[in-house]
């Protein structure tokens, strides 16, 4: 198998990475294992050409543009680059059983690689245009058409939850091509046990962000107006040290103050991926609030660390998070009813209590990475070629399963 990535966004490498070593596991038991390597751009200079990930697992580094990472309109300067590196590597011995794209513009290059050598092809967007430009963020002009072009020529979309399928089909994809397979989580990583970060003694609501330019934070400060009794901790935006001279986290610190909450927040800065599980053990609420394109990532990492969930009913929160089960479905833009609902669970400690319990549960039985591995091979199995009737059924079963799968990422 081969996936692509040309200059993925760090929660999109984290995914490539962690399916590509889950992916290597057979499908059947007793069978061949798969090889899978991935290919992304060369960002660091410094980087190793070939990168073992796990057995069976490699990510390859392609020569596409200078050794840093690029903005959309620099990076679509060096597709062909891009693809002329993937070419090279699939025309060979190293033909890929079925190549799997992540993101738009490495599915560019992947694609037009693919379809060029018969090699069946799959596209995952993590989130598409529309989406995108709705959240607020700055989308490329010729995005929507050419997302729309790929999808139409995808052999199959892999979409990460029913919201981002909805719209891949709305912009003109078959629906029989378009295939729900979540995000998994870590957990090993990302369980109730471990270490924690120090803290006080008040409730704390824990939020993980990309970046602090959204609507979401400023939502959870007016909330916690109505939370008298906790703390609210926020991972994201610059590295620690920068904090003091960034305009968002001013803004914010200002915001806290005019509320007089500022005694109570606590901005921590991007954290390494590795203290994540750290600072969620001493969570007694996760907020997830964004109203557009969530991180998908975090409510898992949360429920897996026995955390539960308050969150907007959008994109992956919708299916991930169990209304009164997980967690809580709370409205956008409502912080005095965010508030409210927070202070209200805070208090009934036996049914926190049984949230957790049904949080770690969910993100074990649900998303872990065994079962999304699975997943992500039953559907390749839809559009892989139907192998040659084999005299025994041992010898079908491991032709079936014995794969070497391509990530684009």
């Amino acid at each position: 198998m081969s996936a692509s990535d040309l200059d993925g966004e760090h929660l999109q490498s984290v995914h490539v990475r962690d399916l590509a070593r889950s992916l290597t596991r057979p499908l059947i038991a007793g069978a061949e294992p798969n090889q899978v390597t991935v290919y992304a751009r060369r960002q660091d200079r410094a980087a190793r050409g070939r990168v073992r990930l796990a057995p069976g697992a490699a990510l390859v580094h392609l020569e596409a543009g200078p050794a840093h990472p690029l903005s959309d309109d620099e990076l679509l300067q060096h597709i062909r680059d891009f693809a002329d590196g993937l070419r090279r590597r699939w025309a060979g011995a190293g033909r890929p059983d079925i190549v799997h794209a992540h993101g738009w513009i490495g599915g560019l290059a992947a694609c037009a690689v693919a379809r060029e050598l018969g090699i069946p092809f799959a596209q995952s967007y993590h989130g598409v245009a529309a989406a995108e430009r709705q959240a607020g963020h700055r989308v490329h002009p010729h995005r929507d058409r050419l997302e729309k072009a790929i999808g139409r020529d995808a052999d199959l979309v892999v979409a990460g939850h029913a919201e981002e399928a909805g719209a891949v089909v709305r912009m003109g994809v078959p629906r029989p091509s378009v295939a729900v397979v979540p995000y998994g989580v870590d957990g090993e990583q990302f369980a109730q046990a471990g270490p924690a970060m120090p803290h006080g003694d008040r409730r704390r609501l824990v939020m993980v962000c990309d970046d602090l330019e959204g609507d979401d934070v400023a939502t959870a400060l007016r909330a916690l107006v109505h939370v008298p009794d906790a703390e609210l901790a926020v991972a994201g935006g610059p590295a620690r040290e920068d904090l003091e001279g960034d305009g968002a986290v001013h803004r914010l610190r200002m915001l806290a103050k005019e509320l007089h909450v500022a005694d109570r927040v606590i901005f921590l800065g991007r954290l390494p991926r590795k203290n994540l599980p750290k600072l969620l053990r001493t969570a007694s609420l996760v907020l997830c609030l964004t109203p557009h394109q969530p991180c998908p990532s975090v409510p898992l990492e949360a429920m897996a660390c026995g955390v539960p969930v308050v969150a907007t009913p959008a994109g992956g929160n919708a299916d991930e998070v169990l209304d009164h089960i997980t967690g809580l479905h709370v409205p956008a833009g409502r912080p005095v009813v965010i508030g409210r609902a927070v202070r209200h669970l805070l208090a009934e400690e036996t049914t926190l209590h049984g949230y957790s319990i049904a949080a770690a549960d969910r993100a074990r039985s649900r998303y872990s990475l065994e079962r999304i591995a699975a997943e992500t091979l039953r559907v390749y199995q839809k559009v892989l070629p139907v192998p040659e009737p084999q005299p025994e059924a041992e010898d079908v079963a491991e032709h079936e399963t014995d794969r070497t799968p391509a990530l684009v990422g």
